[in-house]
């Protein structure tokens, strides 16, 4: 039997970042791990800015080979070269989007705990869906996506999933066999050393 491939790890972006100081972060974390895909997820609505922190991490990603994608800004991610987007609302714009960017762009769903909606996302062409947060925490309405949930998908969807959302090494550890990517955010930026603490997390997938 073939030991099933490590998951890939894919990094999110704080909600607020530091444009003098947040670039080489992340470049120094890209060049010390193999990183798979960079979500931009500012809260900010602000064109400009998200503008501004795009092209400031896309010099970053791209000179790696490291897709970037932003979350929800469907129309800025042709104006501003990104690889693709992140949709927050489930399955419900994964249709429009795919026609609006083409079958070269990134489509992601998150979608929740709800299995229904990963599948339904899936049909209507995300390249990857994620589920999360993979453990109650205080935040939201305490709901998570159960274990069972991420082994259902590995043994039954083709489409790739991803694990986001209050991980830690054991939940690294207990997901690694049924995930193919690991979204990781304020598990490492919150970090002293964001690099030290991925090689952490990484560790716990062997």
């Amino acid at each position: 039997m073939d030991t099933p491939e490590q998951p890939q790890i894919y990094l999110i972006t704080p909600p607020e970042i530091e444009l003098s100081s947040f670039p080489s972060t992340l470049a120094a974390v890209l060049d010390a791990h193999p990183i798979a895909c960079v979500r931009l997820a500012l809260s900010t609505k602000d064109e400009d800015r998200l503008s501004r922190a795009a092209d400031a991490l896309r010099e970053v990603t791209h000179a790696r080979d490291v897709a970037l994608v932003i979350s929800d800004h469907l129309l800025l991610v042709e104006r501003l070269g990104l690889d693709g987007v992140h949709l927050s609302d489930a399955a419900r714009s994964v249709r429009y989007t795919r026609k609006e960017l083409g079958d070269d762009a990134i489509v992601g769903s998150f979608c929740g705990t709800s299995r229904h909606e990963g599948m339904a996302a899936g049909e209507a062409g995300a390249d990857y869906v994620s589920f999360g947060s993979v453990q109650a925490s205080t935040l939201g309405d305490g709901s998570f996506a159960e274990l069972d949930l991420f082994q259902w998908w590995s043994e039954v969807i083709e489409v790739p999933v991803v694990a986001e959302g209050a991980l830690d090494e054991g939940m690294m550890r207990t997901l690694t066999p049924f995930t193919d990517f690991f979204g990781l955010g304020d598990e490492i930026w919150q970090a002293d050393d964001p690099k030290a603490a991925l090689k952490t997390l990484i560790a716990a997938m062997a």
